[in-house]
């Protein structure tokens, strides 16, 4: 995973001046990591015990996932997200190569390189009503235990540590 991740942070820089701060985040299956630096490599990643398949396998016994289902996982998203609030201090910028931003992003119809925070809110307020009973059909979300789980990730990381925005390179 470390390798792949130095891969897309290195691409994540590309264009940017030297000495500016980034955090990459990049949400796998089974974990998620988190990258940061202001050189052309990172000058730290760590591993968080979050990803789509691990999270959603953990959390949701319901498809759409539950009220409950959903307040448990945030809960545990929450923790360990903070694991990485030292390692993200003054590294303003988030990025993302992650297909999954990138579907998110248009899901909120997106057009530019980046996706607000408050776009990622409406997704989840999406997600909620659908784990309230709104049929899944009206919601125009993937209806998916994997997006539930990434969505979720993707939101408290963001909210919890601070970040307006993520841009996402391809």
């Amino acid at each position: 995973m470390h390798t792949l991740v130095q891969h897309h942070y290195r691409a994540a820089r590309q264009g940017l001046a030297a000495g500016t701060p980034i955090t990459l985040l990049h949400i796998g299956e089974e974990q998620t990591a988190v990258a940061v630096g202001s050189g052309p490599e990172a000058d730290a990643v760590l591993l968080l015990a979050l990803g789509t398949r691990s999270t959603a396998a953990q959390f949701y016994r319901h498809d759409p996932p539950t009220p409950g289902e959903l307040e448990n996982a945030i809960q545990w998203v929450e923790d360990e997200v903070n694991r990485a609030r030292a390692l993200v201090v003054g590294h303003a910028s988030l990025f993302s190569s992650d297909p999954a931003v990138l579907q998110m992003a248009e899901l909120a119809g997106v057009a530019g390189p980046s996706l607000s925070v408050e776009a990622v809110e409406r997704l989840f307020d999406q997600l909620a009503s659908l784990s309230l009973g709104r049929p899944a059909s009206s919601a125009g979300i993937p209806n998916t235990p994997a997006f539930a789980a990434g969505l979720l990730v993707l939101r408290e990381f963001m909210h919890h540590l601070g970040f307006a925005e993520i841009r996402w390179q391809t």
